[in-house]
């Protein structure tokens, strides 16, 4: 019994080692196949990893058998989609003689952009003493996740908030707010009434007042302090000054100036000022030269705009500090002038426009034909006399002219246009220009014009709400 077992154990154990010696030389032989099949085709670079929505660049590959080249003959595809992470493959496979022979390469999409945390306010903010900070808000956006502002965790300690954000792949963004704790903001000053008051000599001068609001006090219009006299019988400037101060001292001021005028000069305006004003615009190749004339020669302008010509224009006027007023939307007699309602409708559209470009209502405007006008007798007997009253009424301002430039149908000529300006020009009173920005002679003359106002020491100033008004007499 012993003896068989014992022969049977030999026998078992040379069986165990002819299994392993087979399946040695089968295991070499699937290694050394696997080798040659896998060395046909090489790739450069290895695997790839792609950035989330990147662009996937091959960076090469070549294929060879026994010393002859199939690389030209080798077929890619791959299922890459960027916007979608994950783990891609590229197959590249040639086919020589009756076996084909494959290689992969792995490309990963990952998303390694942090996300991004924008602060509304300042990273660094003054809060009020004695008060807690309010948060002013904050947004995070992520190139994959989108918008992450609900994920953000906000830490707040004495002196700063930190705010802090992942997205699903795990990158991280935080960015910090500090806080200071102190009051260095004035306070703000809004002065009753027109900044500029003009009065006749001996007439009442009502002092308005103003107002006085700060960021950490809140209202302080009774602790304004009112400095400045006006004195009513005598002809001159004044200054009346609005002072106040907050808890931290932080100080404002303010002033008025109230010019006491002769009854006979009030609608002379202030002496030696020159108001280049344009009627009809804009235009493109004369209105856009014009306001390179301006901008060259530092001088401001007044356009009553239309509702023609290009947004452009218009924005560029107002970008470059000149005051856009209100013209006509039509400049259609018998439309604008047909009764006080059309008058208005008209008026509002040419406001709106003005508004939607600018991001102001105008309240200054200008009479069709001016306030003097007759032709409005056709369509509405008495327009004039109420709507000079009407307009006033309602807040605006009208400006007519003390100068015509002889541009609307006196001259085609821009030694006309010029000659006809200067020689009108008088240091004694405040001279407003009309001129039509849409007529090339007018553009022409400009220039010069401009140059005769400043070698004469007149001061060019543009219209605004305390302008005192130019008007004529109303015929109608």
């Amino acid at each position: 019994m012993d003896r068989r077992s014992n022969r049977y154990k030999i026998n078992l154990s040379s069986k165990n080692k002819k299994l392993l010696i087979i399946g040695g030389i089968i295991l070499f032989i699937f290694v050394i196949l696997y080798i040659f099949y896998s060395s046909v085709i090489k790739l450069e670079g290895g695997n790839i990893i792609l950035k989330y929505k990147g662009e996937y660049k091959e960076k090469g590959y070549s294929a060879s058998l026994f010393g002859k080249e199939y690389t030209k003959n080798v077929k890619v595809t791959n299922n890459i989609n960027s916007k979608k992470l994950g783990n891609y493959k590229v197959i590249y496979k040639v086919k020589i003689g009756f076996i084909t022979f494959y290689k992969s390469r792995r490309v990963s999409v990952l998303d390694k952009e942090n996300p991004v945390i924008t602060l509304k306010g300042s990273k660094k903010t003054d809060v009020c003493p004695g008060t807690k900070y309010k948060e002013e808000g904050y947004e995070a956006k992520d190139n994959y996740d989108g918008n992450l502002t609900k994920k953000v965790k906000v830490s707040i300690s004495d002196d700063k908030i930190v705010y802090t954000v992942s997205d699903s792949s795990g990158n991280k963004t935080e960015i910090t707010r500090k806080l200071k704790y102190r009051d260095v903001t004035k306070p703000e000053i809004t002065i009753e009434g027109d900044e500029t008051t003009f009065i006749i000599v001996d007439s009442n001068y009502e002092e308005k007042g103003a107002k006085a609001s700060d960021n950490c006090d809140g209202d302080l219009s009774k602790k304004i302090k009112t400095d400045g006299d006006v004195d009513k019988s005598k002809v001159g400037e004044y200054k009346v000054t609005y002072k106040v101060s907050d808890k931290a001292k932080n100080e404002a001021t303010k002033e008025r100036k109230v010019i006491v005028m002769n009854k006979s000069s009030l609608n002379n305006g202030i002496p030696g000022t020159l108001y280049l004003t344009f009627d009809d615009g804009p235009n493109e190749g004369t209105t856009n030269v014009i306001l390179d004339i301006l901008k060259e020669e530092k001088v401001p302008a007044t356009f009553f705009v239309t509702n023609n010509g290009p947004d452009e224009l218009i924005k560029r006027e107002y970008d470059e500090g000149h005051t856009v007023a209100l013209h006509t939307s039509t400049h259609n007699y018998s439309v604008v002038y047909a009764s006080d309602e059309s008058f208005y409708a008209d008026l509002k559209s040419v406001q709106d426009r003005v508004k939607r470009i600018t991001g102001e209502t105008s309240m200054i405007i200008r009479f069709p034909g001016g306030s003097s006008n007759t032709v409005s007798r056709k369509y509405s007997p008495g327009i004039m006399t109420r709507l000079s009253q009407s307009t006033l009424a309602k807040g605006y301002k009208y400006y007519d002219w003390n100068i015509s430039s002889g541009d609307a149908g006196e001259t085609t000529l821009a030694s006309g246009v010029y000659n006809n300006v200067v020689s009108s020009l008088r240091k004694d009173r405040a001279n407003m220009v009309l001129m039509h920005d849409i007529k090339t002679y007018t553009r022409d003359a400009l220039r010069d014009i401009i140059k005769f106002g400043k070698a004469n020491g007149y001061k060019f100033e543009k219209i605004t709400k305390d302008t005192p008004m130019i008007t004529q007499k109303v015929n109608n």
